[in-house]
């Protein structure tokens, strides 16, 4: 019969052995899971994919067979989400979660968006009646490889952007834009002209749509008026005036910029000011 100390020591012992075999080794995915957020337009656009890598293999044409639906990805199905309506390569997609497939060629991809968000790698199950949409793109030859499949956003504007698949040497481009424009401009009457807040917003939208500039020039006015010490609204009247092409007005509000940003210890804008005065006395 075993001494009841060394009976607590067996079944610890078990315990420990037990545990160690129930125990989980935890090593890197193979495809990693990544989500991209990109700021545009009036919201923002998300995507969520993994990312498998070439390990010296050939892909396209190969891993990836040409003329096959593919999950443009791994794992679970490629999520993108539209925070507001968007037109992908001129086709009108509603604000919402999408599965993004491709069919990759060698002269062309198909690109779809699908409804069912579950799919994956099943695409033998793909029906076409869940498709919202399908267009056509041209891929483009990279120099250089890309180890690692990617998506990405590019060139973005206030109303437009690329979203860029990237692997191994194929880049493939989706042109996304947002109208925005009937949405600011709605606003501006709604919250400017009808009340007398945000000028400084609208006049800037004006100066960087080339709006009525001289609308403008007249709301930032007001905005200063209401924040005589705001050098970056000064500034932005500045800019105005040279648009406008009253250059000595220009040059006397980029002059008080100098001063109220000086007091602000603001030394981007001195320089802003600086090389706007310089540019205007040529």
């Amino acid at each position: 019969m075993l001494h009841p100390l060394k009976k607590i020591t067996a079944a610890f012992l078990m315990t420990v052995g037990l545990t160690n075999m129930s125990a989980q080794v935890k090593v890197p995915a193979p495809s990693p899971l990544q989500t991209v957020k990109q700021a545009f337009a009036l919201s923002e656009i998300t995507i969520e994919y993994s990312r498998p890598s070439v390990k010296g293999r050939v892909i396209y044409g190969d891993v990836v067979p040409f003329g096959k639906t593919w999950r443009t990805g791994a794992n679970s199905s490629t999520k993108i989400t539209f925070g507001e309506d968007v037109k992908l390569e001129g086709n009108a997609v509603v604000a919402g979660t999408y599965a993004l497939y491709t069919i990759p060629n060698k002269d062309s991809w198909e690109i779809m968006l699908y409804k069912d968000l579950t799919l994956g790698g099943n695409v033998a199950e793909y029906k076409k009646e869940n498709e919202v949409l399908r267009f056509t793109v041209k891929p483009k030859a990279l120099n250089d490889k890309v180890e690692t499949f990617s998506i990405l956003m590019s060139d973005i504007t206030s109303s437009t952007a690329n979203i860029e698949l990237n692997w191994e040497k194929t880049r493939v481009s989706i042109a996304v834009v947002s109208d925005i424009d009937a949405k600011i401009m709605k606003s501006i009457q709604t919250n400017v002209i009808a009340d007398s807040r945000p000028y400084f917003q609208a006049a800037s939208y004006y100066y960087e749509t080339n709006k009525d500039l001289n609308l403008a020039s007249e709301w930032v006015d007001k905005a200063i008026a209401q924040n005589p010490k705001a050098f970056w609204m000064v500034m932005l009247k500045a800019k105005i005036q040279v648009k406008l092409k009253d250059t000595a007005g220009a040059i006397t509000s980029a002059n008080t910029v100098v001063t109220l940003a000086t007091e602000a210890k603001n030394d981007d804008y001195v320089a802003q000011a600086n090389k706007l005065i310089a540019e205007n006395k040529k």
